[in-house]
């Protein structure tokens, strides 16, 4: 039995003090890179919810201007009133209604636009003067901030 357990001592093989340095060192650096990444993913991720939410109370408002042509602008807490299901992420808006004039024959169309603020998680956003649906899209319309506490 001690032959046994000595052929099975010498046999026996582990890792180093200088390898299991080497394995944290290689999985701090990976640390390293991966977090910020991460925290970008997740920051990006809200920015694109703030703006899909406010895309959706436009088209809740273009709704409720086809029920209520003679309405101007609309709020939030109207829309809320049976054409916005959830305001999401959105705290304050305000979109106003397409128009078209007529002057001279010519016809010039204003498109909708909205006004809005929004938070999710530690970021907020807001638009202050009115854009509209295609500049939603383009996120340098709107201004986010990111809380640092």
């Amino acid at each position: 039995m001690k032959k046994f357990l000595q052929k099975k001592l010498k046999n026996e093989k582990g890792l180093t003090l200088v390898e299991l340095l080497a394995v944290i060192v290689i999985l701090g650096i990976i640390a390293a890179i991966a977090v910020p990444s991460i925290g970008n993913i997740i920051e990006n991720s809200r920015q694109k919810a703030i703006l899909a939410d406010a895309s959706n109370a436009m088209e809740a408002a273009n709704l409720y201007f086809v029920e209520n042509p003679e309405k101007s602008t609309v709020d939030l807490a109207e829309l809320k009133k049976g054409f916005l299901d959830s305001a999401g992420s959105l705290l304050t808006v305000t979109v106003t209604q397409s128009t078209e004039t007529t002057s001279n024959g010519t016809t010039t169309k204003t498109p909708m636009k909205i006004v809005f603020t929004a938070k999710t998680g530690k970021t907020t956003a807001s638009v202050t003067t009115g854009i509209t649906k295609d500049q939603l899209k383009d996120k340098s319309n709107v201004t986010f901030n990111k809380e640092t506490t």
